[in-house]
């Protein structure tokens, strides 16, 4: 290993050595890891297996997004699933003397 003198060095030449020392930090973790699959994907080869045989699939589900129940009485490309925070036109219809069911869709 290197022997560096510190002192010696400029603060751009410090922060140089600082940027390289956490990037080769952060790629020995990843290399570990890859190493580590790499590992245990042959293990599971070896045995007649993959991955996702032994895991479930790797593919992350997403879910379909959420059908539109209320509409905005005078604008309707404004809509709201009924789930999450209520939109800001829902509000105020409500306010208004409007009902949910007066804003349903249909």
């Amino acid at each position: 290993m290197a022997d560096y003198d510190l002192e010696a060095l400029s603060l751009g030449e410090l922060k140089k050595m600082q940027k390289d020392v956490a990037k080769a930090i952060a790629t020995f973790e990843d290399r570990q890891k890859a190493e580590a699959r790499a590992k245990v994907e042959a293990f599971a080869r070896d045995l007649g297996y993959s991955l996702p045989e032994l895991f479930g699939t790797e593919t992350k589900s997403t879910r379909a997004p959420a059908a539109a129940k209320y509409r905005h009485p005078e604008n309707p490309s404004l809509t709201w699933s009924g789930r999450g925070r209520k939109p800001q036109w829902f509000v105020e219809a409500l306010a208004a003397g409007k009902t949910a069911s007066d804003l349903a869709i249909s």
